[in-house]
């Protein structure tokens, strides 16, 4: 497999593709390869009922019963004080903490995106139908809808309630929110669920960009500053929002760019890590869908490219060699996961598109497309590639 991917990317830098494969054709391609595991998937989801933040609680939350709660990943017990504060181990996931919240919300976006997945393929209503009842209980429902603000993600015992950093967990949330802006688009989202999510999802942008947990993460200055622009900009592109959608296309061009990538494409922050492989994977996926979901014929952020070189190019050159081999990765292993990664990272098909390389299609298709391990799916927030073409 690896002789296979090398090949094919030495091929490509020597010979690049000038009748590039077409959105198209690599529709088509992304279809044949998922086809059959969607609609598998889906006769499964049309029978599973919702589950929202409302099914589970814990008594370290200060929230109330409608409040999402996580607590940070990388904190631990201290052993020496095993009742006082916990102490971090970075890099290191505790899996004695809370994360049923978080479980939900993935499964939420699991299901609604595999459904609309389905529904694109066969053009049966059942899907959007059965995809429809879990929008409605985390969105609209009274009784088991979730508050729009993470005020308690990523707490720490004994040190705080919640911090802007959680705000990471409701990435998983961009391909609900794609689902519905393909729903609306094809005339399948009735106007109480338009009116409904529209509400919620404005309420939740505006507490992204004016509450300080929010701010704090917009001025991240590693991948949690490009999740929040890559959350920012499909809720606002859903909600029409077009001073926000207009601020995200600013801040990757004048702040992530700059700011994150150095001159040969990598991502210093990421690589300090204890695990900088991941990390870096992850980055390059949250860049790539921020150009998927802004760019415009008249804004193309696929061939922006800063005063002194930076684009989203170089991130795909920096690091293409070492998804098409691991081996050759010349930084430290990842302390955790090391082995789980890469799996077929959504900036491949992406790329493909925005880029017009179809060598990045190729090999997305010998990579795993339906991962299993948690944290592998915690970090791949885009996981329906259908949904987005």
């Amino acid at each position: 497999m690896r002789v296979l991917l090398t090949v094919i990317l030495l091929f490509s830098s020597f010979t690049f593709i000038t009748s590039c494969t077409t959105k198209d054709q690599i529709s088509k391609i992304i279809e044949d390869e998922l086809k059959d595991e969607i609609l598998k998937s889906a006769e499964i989801n049309l029978s599973e009922r919702p589950v929202t933040v409302t099914a589970f609680s814990s008594e370290r939350s200060a929230g109330g019963i409608h409040d999402f709660y996580s607590e940070g990943d990388y904190w631990w017990p201290d052993t020496i004080n095993p009742e006082g504060p916990y102490i971090q181990r970075d890099g290191q996931t505790n899996p004695d903490n809370f994360v049923a919240h978080r479980h939900a919300m993935i499964r939420f976006s699991t299901l609604v995106g595999n459904l609309t997945s389905a529904y694109l393929l066969t053009k049966d209503s059942k899907y959007i139908d059965a995809a429809l009842v879990h929008i409605r209980a985390w969105f609209i429902d009274d009784e088991t809808k979730m508050n729009p603000n993470l005020l308690y993600a990523q707490a720490i015992k004994g040190i705080t309630t919640g911090r802007g950093i959680g705000i990471i967990d409701t990435i998983h949330l961009i391909e609900v929110v794609q689902s519905l802006i393909q729903m609306e688009k094809l005339g399948l989202l009735p106007e109480e669920y338009i009116k409904g999510t529209k509400r919620w999802i404005s309420e939740y942008l505006t507490w992204l960009t004016t509450h300080p947990n929010g701010i704090k993460e917009m001025n991240a200055q590693n991948n949690h500053g490009t999740c929040w622009v890559m959350q920012a900009a499909i809720f606002a592109k859903y909600t029409d929002n077009k001073e926000v959608l207009e601020f995200c296309s600013n801040r990757y061009k004048t702040v992530l760019l700059p700011d994150q990538m150095e001159t040969d494409g990598s991502f210093p922050r990421e690589l300090r890590r204890t695990k900088p492989y991941g990390y870096s994977l992850f980055n390059l996926d949250a860049m790539a869908t921020i150009c998927r979901i802004l760019s415009t014929e008249e804004d193309n952020l696929w061939t922006y490219t800063t005063q002194d070189g930076k684009n989203i190019q170089k991130g795909f050159d920096f690091l293409l060699p070492f998804v098409t081999d691991k081996s050759s990765w010349e930084y430290q292993s990842d302390v955790m996961y090391w082995d789980e990664w890469p799996v077929a990272q959504p900036f491949l098909f992406f790329g493909a598109i925005g880029l017009k390389n179809e060598t990045y299609i190729e090999i997305w298709k010998t990579l795993e497309h339906f991962p299993v391990n948690d944290e592998v799916i915690r970090n791949m927030p885009i996981r329906n590639p259908l949904i987005w073409l």
